[in-house]
């Protein structure tokens, strides 16, 4: 039996009618103007709501046509729109903008998918927006919120945003293509979020199969967590704590919900930081930083109090970068690690090829005593399945023969387990995106973060994940459900 998508509609409908508005239908609601429906729904992307409300309101007041707009230029655009997500970006593609709609369109906003993705920062998923809101023809926005519930609900069975329009162009009825977007992103923000759903509160969980999600932690899912029998660790590449603290960083942390969590690339001193990522409640916080400002540095937050905590690798070489943290605990070892980069030509191979015969060594010294779990970014993709295109990379950083050699001989050799291949075996799974060529959104990355686990502790894993719809940095949350106790 299929997923009853009229019924789940119906009812979904009639819930997100007191939810808060999506901001683009919000400011389509009082305009109809295309031009401010494409330009605010352009701020929209990787950008709260609220953050984009404000933004469309600053820049309005200065620029409501396309001959207004061309007057600022991107430096000025930049300070009236910031702090949407990559707003120089979205300054630069503003700043074009009225150019081209002159130039191609005769000033006007084109009601087309094929003409709006000639514009300047628009992608698919904004020219469909754009052609249902302002121009109400029918057309799938398909963002993550509806590419990732549809896929909860098993209607589409897709890897990405763009293959789930497709889906949806030849499933989902007509008649639902232009609401889908605005009622699953209303639903998506207030009760199906990334992380933690409220599937207890959801008006429609006798419809849902609740793919691949873990449900929020009601009072009663708390308390009998205080008794379970499994840890849950999470291993997090910043990219720099105080820039992640203003991308939602306590959000995804308190909506995990770990019982350790690991974070690598902190940059960061701990006097740099606010006391209240220095003292979280609940957890107890151990921070080891590189020597250079600004540079690499790891941390750890763990509910638990380890036995010790022991900060490197005993080796002068590789200790002034801050990349190992190691904390005992009665019946594991959890090494949270940063690995070093081998750097453009390969620069930095031979030092990271050291760097990894030293984290062997100490793994297998410890395997000898109780269960060890390595997480972190190891900065390596294993096999061609993890990372998009293995073929144009066989000699970069990240993907050359030395180092992949060491994976094969930690996992092959040594046996330890990479533990998200233990529960999957597709491609199109990874934890880094570059920044550029928009590779986040087209899928285009590497997993090259990752939780191993020694060969005697096989029977304690039981889960493991990438939680690749997490924003905040250019990598994203890593996962691994271990047993408390020898199985």
């Amino acid at each position: 039996m299929g997923f009853a998508i009229d019924e789940a509609v119906s009812r979904l409908k009639n819930e997100v009618a007191g939810y808060e508005v999506p901001v683009v239908d919000l400011i389509a609601a009082q305009t109809r103007d295309p031009f401010k429906v494409l330009v605010a729904t352009i701020l929209s992307a990787r950008t709260r709501d609220e953050v984009t409300a404000a933004a469309a309101r600053r820049l309005f007041k200065r620029a409501a046509t396309p001959d207004e707009l061309a007057r600022l230029g991107a430096d000025e655009l930049e300070k009236i729109i910031y702090p949407v997500g990559f707003f120089r970006n979205k300054a630069k593609y503003l700043a074009n903008l009225p150019g081209v709609l002159a130039g191609k369109f005769g000033g006007r906003v084109p009601d087309t998918i094929e003409e709006l993705v000639q514009l300047p920062g628009v992608g698919r998923k904004t020219a469909n927006l754009v052609v249902a809101v302002a121009f109400g023809k029918p057309a799938i926005c398909v963002d993550t919120h509806v590419h990732r519930i549809m896929n909860i609900w098993g209607y589409v069975r897709t890897k990405t945003p763009l293959e789930t329009e497709k889906a949806l162009r030849n499933k989902l009825p007509e008649k639902y293509w232009i609401e889908i977007n605005s009622i699953l992103v209303a639903f998506g923000q207030g009760t199906c979020t990334p992380r933690r759903p409220g599937c207890d509160a959801c008006v429609i969980s006798d419809l849902c199969p609740q793919l691949g999600v873990t449900p929020r932690k009601t009072a009663s899912t708390r308390m009998a967590a205080a008794t379970s029998d499994t840890l849950f660790l999470v291993s997090w590449n910043v990219n720099g704590l105080r820039a992640a603290l203003k991308k939602g960083f306590f959000d995804t942390f308190h909506e995990l919900d770990a019982d350790i969590f690991a974070l690598q690339e902190t940059k960061a001193l701990p006097d740099q930081l606010p006391d209240t990522v220095i003292n979280i409640p609940g957890y107890r916080s151990y921070w080891y930083p590189a020597r250079k400002k600004g540079y690499s540095g790891t941390a750890v937050f763990s509910r638990h109090e380890p036995l010790q905590v022991v900060y490197g690798l005993d080796s002068e070489e590789f200790d002034s970068e801050g990349r190992v943290i190691t904390l005992e605990f009665d019946d594991f070892y959890l090494i949270n690690a940063y690995f070093p980069n081998a750097q453009p030509g390969l620069k930095r191979l031979d030092y990271k090829l050291r760097f990894n015969r030293a984290m062997l060594a100490c793994m297998e010294r410890l395997a000898k005593k109780k269960s060890v779990i390595l997480c972190g970014d190891l900065n390596v993709a294993h096999r061609p399945i993890d990372l998009a295109n293995p073929g144009a990379n066989e000699k970069n950083p990240g993907y050359s023969p030395g180092e992949r050699a060491w994976m094969d001989e930690v996992v092959d050799a040594a046996g330890y387990y990479d533990t998200f291949r233990l529960f999957n075996q597709e491609p199109g799974h990874y934890s880094w995106w570059s920044y550029r060529f928009n590779a986040r959104a087209k899928n285009i990355g590497w997993r090259i973060d990752y939780f191993l686990v020694d060969p005697a502790s096989r029977d304690r894993i039981r889960a493991a994940a990438i939680h690749d719809d997490i924003p905040g940095s250019d990598h994203c949350p890593v996962s691994l459900t271990f047993s408390r106790g020898p199985a």
